[in-house]
Formats: structure tokens, sequence, C-alpha cells
């Protein structure tokens, strides 16, 4: 088709053929972006090693899923349709800005595959993106710059305001695609005027939108705007593709390859170094991460990665609590730090500087329950579990130890238990279990395992899950034993907080021990000791939560309830985070409270994967965090508002938690709490043989 207009690479720009200027932008664009990107990834060089390239097709999968499908931008329905349409309209840009870097240079050009009836089909559905991510962009720049979401709120302890840096960029999205509009709009009335067929153009997109308003411009008008249209549109291209390494729009290049390379295995802590085996840790001069360059270069790709959308802190039950901390912003100073540290102009920071004191603060690390909420509702899969145990590992080598911490660390050496109390005294609890419970700390064998742990042996209220849980082990027709004696802390809790080598001594004793009896399965019936022994641990039999347990006897007919007795009560299950965020353990809880008659349920609104953590997990019931609200006070009024006066948990931690919280919040008789062990040995129907002993073997 002949056109009316001079293209860009036919023409002359103050004296300049457009075939030297535009490669001119184009070389120096390209130059100054790979400069930059150099620079920025410099510090991954320099990184500790990480494994991320195992199992393609489950991280094929993940990128399809969490990347190109935006999988969880939908969890906040209206920003999250906004960004699904930008980043949608993105990609189908992006072969129109390949195609028109070149056109400047080759008169005509047109990508391979894009001529004749494909290029016509690419063409309507172009205008169609361009004008969907003109007008999404414009009302995210004015829900930015002034509805101002909470969420995106910058606290004076964090640093400055990040407002101004997305209404630049969305600026120059609106820019690029209005560039475009005109420089093809223009051509549209160009070829209008001679007489050529341009039914293609779609009405009401932004192009057709130009040529109407075109329609009776000069020809000297219309080859400005044709020409200029495309210079400006060049210009900010290499402009906007410069700037994103500056800031949080760095996610635009590292969010797909960051999701690609994400963790595949939830409820797992990595290792304290991957190039270095367990055995091999005392040859280390330092575990942990101390300084920047202690971190993995994935690590590091996740600062760049964050998308700063405020997602995670707005589900961070510490922050919530009011806690020091804000998963958001150990990403965005992290991020600032190696972008001050590694500048792109300038020498490296000096080597050796603290990270604690510096870019982070010991009360943030510590503050974090390891939940898991912030990472189940991070849409570019950004990891933080791991990043703060191996800040926390750095913090326990200096002896940087909170000192409500030190005691329960001290006891867990001496006693293999927080409370530093006697081993022996282990399986006390059996002794009003009123069914027979084989203790096999003498070395006997059973080929069912019931790991009990530490706080169910040795809490006085908790004793009454242990004893519910071998009645409803006894139900279900299972002959099982205990380690008594023998059973070590699981240790959780003790990897979680950073120390190391006392997690590694534990872990010893008790695989020695359950490999010692020659168990074929593991039945637990708390999440942490479950987590610890199915995801922490190797070289055991399966192991399975009490709750899974308990519907598998419902299921063959072993276990039936009775109906329940006080209709007015409404129950509602709390999912502890580590049986349901990291273990994905939803479903069968609420299925055994389904199958008791007439128990009345309500779900809370925050429930199964956005669950609220009780605070209370493993050793943070020792711990004394600076906090506004306790998080347990605050799940409780979740269950009240929900028009529950029962919840339901499957956890012990949770149960002291939420059991104490509803005393701090004075609704002590009111709501209650139970244990899901509890509630269906109650409604359990069976006959019972008292027997007041342990049976030692």
């Amino acid at each position: 088709m002949n056109s009316i207009l001079t293209s860009p690479a036919a023409a002359t720009f103050l004296g300049i053929p457009g075939p030297v200027l535009f490669t001119l932008i184009t070389v120096v664009g390209m130059a100054a972006f790979t400069y930059i990107l150099v620079r920025r990834f410099a510090p991954l060089l320099r990184a500790q090693p990480d494994p991320r390239f195992s199992d393609l097709p489950q991280r094929l999968w993940k990128l399809l899923k969490f990347g190109f499908l935006q999988w969880r931008q939908p969890r906040y329905m209206f920003p999250g349709v906004l960004h699904i349409l930008l980043f949608a309209g993105f990609l189908v840009l992006s072969v129109r800005s390949i195609s028109l870097v070149v056109v400047g240079i080759v008169d005509g050009f047109v990508l391979p595959g894009l001529g004749g009836s494909a290029g016509v089909v690419y063409s309507v559905l172009k205008d169609i993106a361009a004008t969907v991510v003109l007008a999404v962009a414009a009302i995210a720049m004015v829900r930015r710059g002034i509805f101002k979401p909470k969420r995106y709120e910058v606290p004076a302890r964090y640093g400055k305001d990040h407002t101004w840096e997305a209404v630049l960029v969305l600026g120059l999205i609106i820019g690029l695609v209005t560039f475009d509009m005109l420089f093809e709009g223009s051509e549209a009335v160009s070829q209008m005027r001679a007489g050529n067929d341009v039914g293609h153009l779609l009405p009401a997109t932004g192009p057709w939108l130009v040529a109407y308003l075109l329609g009776a411009a000069s020809p000297g008008v219309l080859q400005a705007v044709h020409l200029g249209g495309y210079l400006l549109h060049e210009l900010t291209f290499f402009a906007f593709l410069c700037l994103l390494p500056f800031g949080k729009h760095f996610h635009v290049i590292t969010s797909l390859p960051n999701v690609f390379l994400g963790k595949l295995r939830k409820g797992t802590i990595k290792p304290v170094r991957w190039d270095v085996k367990e055995e091999e840790l005392d040859n280390l001069k330092s575990l942990g991460v101390k300084t920047f360059e202690d971190f993995t270069w994935k690590q590091m790709l996740d600062f760049y990665s964050c998308v700063d959308c405020g997602r995670c802190s707005d589900n961070c039950p510490a922050n919530a609590a009011g806690r020091p901390l804000s998963p958001r912003f150990i990403s965005i100073k992290s991020r600032e730090y190696a972008f001050k540290r590694y500048p792109i102009f300038g020498a490296v920071g000096p080597a050796g500087e603290p990270l604690i004191g510096n870019a982070l603060h010991e009360d943030e690390i510590w503050s974090c329950t390891t939940c898991g909420a912030c990472e189940e509702e991070c849409p570019v899969l950004i990891e933080y579990i791991d990043k703060i145990v191996d800040l926390r590992r750095g913090m326990v080598d200096e002896g940087m130890v909170p000192q409500s911490l030190q005691k329960p660390l001290s006891a867990l050496e001496k006693r293999g238990n927080p409370w530093g109390k006697m081993e022996k005294k282990r399986a006390d609890w059996c002794k009003e279990a009123e069914v027979p419970v084989a203790v096999l700390d003498g070395g006997g064998s059973a080929e069912t395992l019931y790991f009990v742990d530490s706080i169910t042996s040795y809490d006085d209220r908790m004793q009454k899950i242990g004893q519910a849980t071998a009645r409803l082990l006894t139900d279900a027709g299972i002959e099982f034993g205990i380690l008594g004696a023998a059973e070590r802390d699981s240790g959780h809790e003790v990897l979680r907080f950073g120390e190391q080598t006392l997690y590694q001594s534990l872990k010893e004793q008790n695989t020695e021990a359950i490999q010692a009896t020659g168990a074929k399965r593991i039945v637990t019936a708390d999440p942490h000791a479950f987590n610890a022994l199915k995801n922490d641990y190797q070289g055991l039999p399966p192991v399975e939560h009490i709750s899974q347990t308990i519907l598998r006897g419902v299921r063959e007919g072993r276990i039936a309830f009775n109906p329940v007795e006080d209709q007015s009560k409404v129950y509602t299950y709390h999912d502890p985070c580590y049986l349901g965020r990291h273990n994905e353990l939803y479903e069968e809880p609420r299925q055994v409270l389904e199958s008791i008659p007439g128990l009345r349920q309500a779900e809370m609104e925050r429930c199964r994967d956005r669950s609220f953590c009780c605070g209370g997990g493993g050793l943070m019931l020792f711990f004394e965090p600076e906090e506004e609200q306790r998080m347990g006070v605050l799940r409780v009024k979740m269950a009240q508002e929900a028009g529950a006066n029962v919840i339901v948990t499957a956890c012990p931690f949770c149960l002291v938690n939420i059991e104490d919280a509803i005393k701090v919040a004075g609704l002590e008789g009111e709501m209650e709490a139970i244990d899901l062990t509890e509630l269906a040995d109650r409604q359990v129907k069976r006959q019972v043989t008292a027997i007041d002993n342990c049976v030692n073997q």
C-alpha cells in the first residue's frame, strides 16, 4: 500500500538520515541497558550458590500458572484485574515494540510471520491491547497518586514514599502507547487519503480515535505527528528500559525468571549452605547471613523482583499485631542496600559490613513467626522464611539471641525440651489415657509410632490432646507406641530460630530412636512436629497428622460420632499455619467436623491459605516481642465476627494461645477453644475400658 507520508527510515531528522539516527538510538539505548544490568547483577555473582534448575516440568508449570496466568493477582480483585490486563497488554505490545525498533532502520520492516492476514489479526489485537493498557495505566495512576491505598504507604521508619516512581513509570507507559497511537493513527489517515483499505482499524481503539481527530489535518501536520510520534516512542522506549533497574519496576525484568526459579517444596528450610553437607558444617568459619554477600543469588533476585504491592505485609499477622516487622520492607530495604552497595557508577562498598544494624534490625527478624502468610500472598513467589532463618543463623552465630529465648534453648540442649523437665517424665501423660500405650524407650517395636513432641508431653493442659489422640488411635484399630524418654523435641522451631547445631543434635537423636522402633508409619497431633518429621528430617517412614488418621477411621467405619448435645454452639475451624499453608491440609480437619452430626460450622473470613497465625508456634511461646496487640486476640475477634463461640484448632500451640487470648479479650464464658482431637474424642461412640498405666516394652 502506498502512503503519502515519509516513513521514519526514509526521513531525515535535523539533517540526520532516519536509519542512522535510529541505529544510534538503539545502540546507545541497548548499550546503556546492558551496562546497567551488568552492574545490577554484579552482587549475584558474589553471592552464595543456590541450585534452582531441578524438575524443569514443575518449574515450567509454575511459570505458566503464576507468571503468565497471574494466578495470585485476583486475590486482590480490582488491582489484580488491572495488573492482569496491563501484563497481558504488555505481552502483546512487546512484539510491536520490537518491530518498531527495526522500522526506523529498515523501511517497511515486518516481523516474520506477521505479514498478510496474520498481520491484520495481530494489528487488531495490538490496537485493543494498547487501548486497554492506556486506560488501565490511567486508572492505576489516579489510584496510586490520588486515592493511595493504605497498603502502599511507607511509614517514616522505612524511608521515602514510592508513589512518585509508580506514577512516573505509569506515565511512561501512557506515553509509549500514546506515541504509537499517533504514529499508527496518522498512517491510517494517510492510507485513507491514498484510497487504501484500513478496515482493520477497529472503532473505539486508540489508533482509530487518533485517525478520527486527524482526519482533516494538513499533510504537514500529519507528517509531523507521524515522525514525531515514532521518535518520541523510541526515545521513551529506551528511557523506560533503562529506568526499570533503578527501582521497584525492576520486577518487569526479573519477576518471570523469579517465578520459574521459585521454591518447589513448601514447609522446608534451605540448608545453611547448599554446597556444604551437614557433617561439614563444623568446618565453616561462619553460619548464616551476616553480610549481603552471604545471601544466595536467588535471595538477591527476590529483592529485585519485589513488586512493592504490600500484599505480604497486608497479610502478615506480626505486622497486624504491631510488631516491628513488615515483610515488604525486608525486600525493599535489602534492595536499596544492594543498590547503594553496588552502585551503577562508582566502586563497590567495603567488604564485611554487617547487615543487621545497617540495612535490617534484630527486632524485625525475631518478630517473624514463619507462618508463611507473606509467601502465600506474593504474586511473584518471593521467599521470606529462608532469608529470615538465614539471618537468625547469623545472629545466633554472633551470640545475638533474645534474652527470653536463651533459657528454653539451653533447656533444649540439656534435656531435649524447652521446659527443662526430666526425660523420664515424657510418658507420664499416658497414665490417664484410659487405653494401653506402649512406651518404646526400652527398645520395643511398633508398626505405628505416635510422636508426641514436647508441649503435649509436659504441659498439663496439652496432655489432654495426647490422651485424646491415644484413645482415637485405639478406636481406629491402630496398635501404636511412643518413644517416651527416648523422644526429643522435634527441633522444628529450633531450626527456624537459627540454632542449627542444636537442631542437628535433636534431629539425629530422634531419627535414631524412630528407626530403632521399626515403625512403618508416624502419626502426630502437632503440626510443627508433623512438618519437621515430614519436611526437615530424612530417612523416616511416612508421616500423617491425626486429622488424616481420624478421617480415614471415619471412612472405614471404625470411628463414628454421636450428635452434638448443645445445638446453640457454632464452631469455627482455625487453620494452623504448619498444617495448612505449609502442608496444604485444609479439608481433612473440616471433613472430620462435618462427620459429627448436628455440628454447626462457620468459616472465618481469614481461613485456609489466608488463615491468621495465632502467634504461638513453638518457641514463640517463650519469646517476648514488642507488639501492640496479641495475634491470638485478633484471631479470637475474627471468630467472634464470624458468629462462632467455639474455636476448633488442630495444634497444641494454637490451643495455648487461643485459650489465653480468650481470657485477655475478656470473652471467658462467651467463647471457648478446643482441639480437634478433644472434640472428636468427646463425640466418638465407644465402650470405654479404663487402664491406668502405660505399658512398657
